[in-house]
């Protein structure tokens, strides 16, 4: 069997994790427990149930069999290999909780680094004093797969899994060289090889110097800034908001749902800095980065040989304007800030710079990883990405998922990660932050809901 190595990025993901900063994604499902309202006795198993039905399934995902392991060649790279003793009880976990809000629960769980022994992924069933509902933690390493990844990966061991499941990858079929005629091919092939290596290098240098443009930080809140030196602490927090409101907001200002999605972070930063009593935000703002999926090619559809498993990411860089008081105004700014990003595309600017992993040999993955780690502070101060979900209802053993909140990880030097995504119908935000830089994490999530409540009041 061919080895399979990690892509450049994935292997990147695999390299710069550490204690402090685990480079894993996060998933919380809540459900609401199969024959809930008909009493405890009838939800009470419902969450046990789960467990027992994640740990069956599991085993027959071929994606969640396979482990990581170093190679040695080329030097510094890894592959995938299936685990010859995969045990689905080190990956799926019943977890009894006193805590009605299934975040007190998942916070110190996304904490935790995955075992890189094993394949890098758990699903943690949260079993809480409510037998009416139960939640469901996965956790995917990031070399694993990307959000749309981690979201098949996981629609696998739903009861609809098998709708869901892509068609495996038609095999290459292998071409033979006809005797003496190989030479003659590869240096007809040489011209346009070199001119492909050239083209590659002028787009790292190009990225590059847009990092470098990209410049120090400027106006960034000290609350957004950590520099966690032993393990990781955590705390997650969620907030639920109806998309009939996000799009209210977008038909009375203009732009698009995910502008509206991102105007929200500034202006519940700014209120929630507010509310903290730190100086007023001055500058040009913190920067986010706003990660873009390449996996999908012209006219929306799924590009040809497009693979669920790794990472196929670029991104957009835009300053946050916390200092533009005026919500409308903070809105525009960050539409006109995308639009910018968007005509220049996700493979030009200090956003793309996922794209220099490509670059990279695997041995530089390697010995600098943890310098790589520790310059994602140059380049951004917090991460706001959205993971789209299919519209589908999803469910485990009947019990169905409500609510799902998307977690990201927390790169070195930053206390606050923010993902959001859309499921029937209402926007779920998942804030991630440094439990020791940022303790009062539900505030952020209230100065969500206040300002979104800001906006339909101004566009009413």
């Amino acid at each position: 069997m061919a080895t399979e190595h990690l892509s450049p990025l994935d292997l990147a993901f695999w390299r710069i994790e550490s204690s402090a900063h685990p480079m894993h994604l996060g998933a919380l499902a809540v459900f609401t427990a199969a024959g809930s309202g008909a009493g405890h006795a009838a939800g009470s198993g419902a969450a046990e149930h789960a467990a027992e039905l994640l740990t069956a399934r599991c085993a027959a995902v071929p994606g969640l069999r396979r482990r990581i392991r170093d190679v040695l060649l080329p030097v510094g790279a890894a592959a995938w290999s299936p685990d010859p003793h995969f045990d689905p009880a080190r990956h799926v976990f019943l977890v009894r909780t006193d805590a009605l809000d299934p975040h007190a629960a998942a916070g110190p769980l996304m904490a935790r680094p995955l075992d890189r022994d094993l394949p890098p992924w758990e699903a943690h069933v949260l079993a809480g004093p409510d037998p009416e509902s139960f939640a469901v933690l996965f956790k995917f390493h990031h070399a694993l797969a990307d959000g749309l990844g981690a979201l098949a990966l996981a629609a696998a061991l739903f009861d609809e899994g098998p709708s869901l499941r892509t068609p495996p990858a038609r095999p290459v079929s292998e071409q033979r060289p006809v005797p003496g005629q190989w030479a003659g091919s590869a240096l007809r092939r040489l011209p346009g090889a070199f001119a492909a290596r050239v083209q590659d290098v002028g787009q790292a240098l190009e990225i590059g110097a847009a990092v470098a443009r990209a410049g120090l930080p400027l106006g960034v809140p000290a609350a957004l800034t950590a520099d966690a030196a032993g393990p990781a602490t955590r705390t997650t927090a969620g907030l639920a908001l109806d998309l009939d409101e996000v799009n209210l907001v977008r038909k009375g200002a203009g732009g698009t749902v995910n502008d509206v999605l991102i105007a929200l972070v500034a202006g519940a930063l700014r209120r929630w800095l507010a509310g903290r009593g730190d100086p007023e935000p001055r500058g040009p703002g913190p920067r986010a980065l706003i990660p873009v999926s390449r996996r999908r090619g012209p006219g929306g559809t799924a590009g040809a040989g497009n693979r669920l498993s790794g990472n196929r990411l670029s991104g957009y860089l835009l300053r946050l304007p916390l200092a533009e008081p005026d919500p409308l105004r903070r809105l525009d700014r960050v539409r006109v800030a995308m639009d910018r990003n968007k005509d220049a595309g996700p493979a030009r600017g200090a956003g793309a710079v996922a794209l220099l992993a490509d670059h990279v040999h695997p041995l530089g993955h390697r010995l600098g990883g943890p310098l790589v780690a520790q310059a994602a502070r140059l380049l951004f101060d917090i991460l706001v990405t959205s993971v789209p979900l299919p519209g589908l209802t999803f469910s485990l053993g009947g019990s169905r998922v409500r609510e799902v909140y998307p977690l990201a990880p927390l790169a070195a030097g930053q206390s606050l990660a923010v993902a959001v995504s859309t499921y029937k119908g209402t926007v779920h935000y998942g804030l991630v932050a440094d439990a020791s830089a940022v303790p009062d994490l539900t505030a952020l999530a209230g100065a969500l809901r206040a300002e979104l409540d800001g906006l339909v009041r101004e566009v009413s």
